[in-house]
């Protein structure tokens, strides 16, 4: 006997109510639809429970972007113009304060450039201490022949004396007191270190007749100086100082057959004893001549120059724009007897002071 199929009720039961619910309502009421299910249910709920940490990502997420917008904007930037490079030069050049050519050229050597004092004997009469003569060196002042080692001019010991620390212990020895209140200032030159070692060139005229010799380096240290050389016919005397600084650096030594008349150079010194002082002008000529006022000798081969020059920068360096010494500054003409710059000076050229030192400069 083949049995019936057996089917769950509630199906049925469901069906049969929601049909009787239907059927049993009111005339004239339309059917309510069934509820549908909500979309993005499971998103609301995510950021109902999660909005804090959910807004913190989204703005780091903008952050990132406008990072990169900006880098790519970047990398796009314009191309510089000609007239962008032009005024990015000139406000370079509004805003910064150059060193001219010639305080350069001063700065170069100041170091090297030292104040020369000469004394006389206390009873030599005022003026008397310059000699008309050019060869007129106190032996005392003078070392003795073979004790400059780095000079083979014969001139180099002219002329020959004893040991100055043994002839005259008074005139000699700087801290006698008796010799110092002996011996009188007489004038004040200059001078420029030419060996790191203390040796230093200057005028001739400037320590004539002295009895004894400081000079005043850089730094403000004093030393007795002595004479080791002299070149008359260049008015030139080589001087070594008994004791130096430590870091006592050397001129840088040119040629004067580089100079041509307008080039520029600078004088420094010791004019009336104010400085160093710094004078800047041009090459006036070359190869001029000059006469001692008292007629006895005639310098040639000189540098003349405009750069002014007074009493005092005798023996300092006449300097080019690459910071060398092209000469040693010698004379000033002037025919009054004022002794003062009226636009024309001279100096010995570094060739001739090279001979006076002993060695050839180049």
């Amino acid at each position: 006997m083949k049995r019936a199929a057996l089917y769950s009720g509630t199906p049925r039961q469901q069906a049969s109510r929601s049909s009787e619910s239907i059927t049993s309502q009111p005339a004239g009421l339309s059917a309510i639809p069934a509820a549908r299910p909500k979309r993005f249910s499971g998103l609301r709920a995510l950021w109902a429970r999660y909005d804090r940490p959910l807004l913190f990502v989204a703005g780091l997420a903008l952050a990132l972007a406008f990072v990169q917008f900006t880098q790519r904007g970047l990398t796009t930037a314009r191309v510089l113009t000609q007239d962008d490079i032009d005024a990015a030069v000139m406000h370079t050049i509004d805003n910064t304060t150059v060193p001219s050519r010639a305080a350069k050229a001063a700065e170069a050597v100041q170091r090297s450039v030292v104040r020369v004092k000469s004394y006389v004997d206390e009873d030599t009469k005022p003026g008397s201490g310059e000699s008309s003569d050019p060869k007129a060196v106190d032996p005392k002042l003078v070392e003795p022949k073979g004790d400059n080692p780095r000079s083979d001019n014969p001139k180099a010991a002219e002329p020959r004396a004893t040991d100055p620390k043994t002839a005259d212990p008074k005139s000699a020895d700087p801290k006698n007191g008796e010799s110092k209140r002996a011996a009188r200032e007489r004038g004040i030159g200059s001078g420029v270190v030419v060996v790191d070692t203390g040796i230093i060139l200057t005028n001739l005229h400037v320590i004539a007749g002295a009895k004894r010799l400081t000079v005043t380096f850089a730094d403000g240290m004093e030393s007795e100086a002595v004479v080791i050389g002299t070149k008359p016919e260049n008015d030139l005397a080589v001087l070594r100082a008994q004791k130096i600084p430590d870091d006592l650096p050397a001129a840088s030594m040119g040629s004067s057959a580089n100079l041509r008349p307008g080039d520029e150079v600078v004088a420094v010194g010791f004019p009336f004893g104010i400085g160093p002082s710094v004078s800047a002008g041009v090459v006036s000529g070359l190869g001029r001549e000059f006469r001692s006022p008292e007629g006895q000798r005639v310098l040639t081969g000189l540098i003349q120059f405009d750069a002014a020059a007074n009493p005092g920068n005798s023996g300092g360096p006449l300097v080019n724009m690459s910071g060398e010494v092209v000469g040693i500054v010698t004379a000033i003409l002037n025919p009054t007897e004022s002794r003062t710059f009226i636009g024309i000076g001279f100096a010995t050229t570094m060739e001739s002071a090279g001979g006076a030192v002993g060695i050839p400069p180049f």
